[in-house]
């Protein structure tokens, strides 16, 4: 399973609240929760995020409460990848549950920069910032875990059969 997109960098402990504010919680649209996304953190995000951005965060990222509704918003917003120094445990969780990929790997955060074009290959656990020529190691994901992010997360794994 490949990535590649522009990365979107932002810093450590971003909460579920900036991801979506809750005030915007009484919408089940997902095309309605991306236009909100990240809004309170950084105005410009949904006008220059394009499909398959890869969204690159700090320490503790999805910290907050354990709203589905945060990686829904990403995902949707055309984010394909977060890479971050590290999760909170239920944003990681909620984010495989609706196939959102996510990475942990702090030195690649250090070594990417806003704007720059990144590839992921989690089959090999490579993520490599193609602006500076840099690679980084990261533990590769599970072919589980690959086969709900490619179909959709896993209720849409389960209703596949891929998950029995």
């Amino acid at each position: 399973m490949r990535f590649q997109g522009n990365a979107i960098k932002y810093g450590d402990n971003v909460d579920t609240d900036v991801i979506i504010p809750a005030r915007y919680l009484n919408t089940s649209d997902n095309k309605e929760l991306a236009s909100h996304c990240m809004e309170d953190i950084d105005k410009t995000f949904v006008s220059r995020v394009q499909a398959g951005d890869i969204m690159i965060g700090g320490f503790n990222f999805g910290c907050g409460s354990s709203r589905e509704h945060a990686p829904i918003a990403i995902k949707e917003s055309g984010i394909s990848l977060v890479i971050a120094k590290s999760f909170a445990r239920i944003f990681y969780r909620n984010a495989i549950n609706i196939g959102l990929a996510i990475l942990e790997c702090a030195e690649a955060v250090e070594g990417i920069a806003e704007g720059d074009i990144i590839e992921a290959d989690l089959d090999e656990g490579v993520i490599y910032n193609k602006t500076t020529g840099k690679s980084f190691k990261t533990q590769p994901f599970p072919a589980f875990i690959q086969k709900i992010i490619a179909n959709g997360g896993l209720v849409a794994s389960i209703k596949n059969g891929e998950i029995k």
